[in-house]
């Protein structure tokens, strides 16, 4: 017998105020922004899916370098901007296999030589 489809799983709903402060927000680091522009857009990518699934799976999918100069342009730090995990975090591959092979934090250390986690680092299931 075929399994029955899960409905996709939905992020909270964000409140009409918080939504206006984000895009205000990015509209203040746009307009204050001297770079080039493929940072900016890649910085306010990783906030917007940083929300969504957490600071654990953005360490898991950037070097540290990477997340320096995104939490510069955006003026934060990911670690109090987002909580560790969300319901959600599991639709990084990545987080998915860590918690499969139960250490974070070697995971991120590169102490934990995961072909899986190598090939599937960025991926999201949808």
């Amino acid at each position: 017998m075929p399994k029955a489809k899960k409905p996709p799983r939905t992020p909270p709903p964000v409140d009409v105020n918080e939504a206006h402060a984000l895009v205000t927000d990015i509209d203040h680091i746009t307009a204050a922004f001297k770079g080039d522009v493929r940072d900016l857009e890649a910085a306010i990518g990783m906030y917007m899916v940083g929300r969504i699934v957490g600071w654990k799976v953005l360490v898991l999918i950037h070097n540290k370098r990477t997340i320096r100069k995104y939490e510069e342009i955006l003026g934060i730090n990911i670690r109090e901007a987002f909580q560790p995990e969300t319901e959600l975090s599991d639709k990084s591959i990545a987080y998915a296999v860590v918690q499969k092979l139960g250490n974070f934090w070697k995971a991120v250390s590169g102490e934990l030589k995961d072909d899986e986690l190598k090939e599937r680092r960025s991926e999201l299931a949808l």
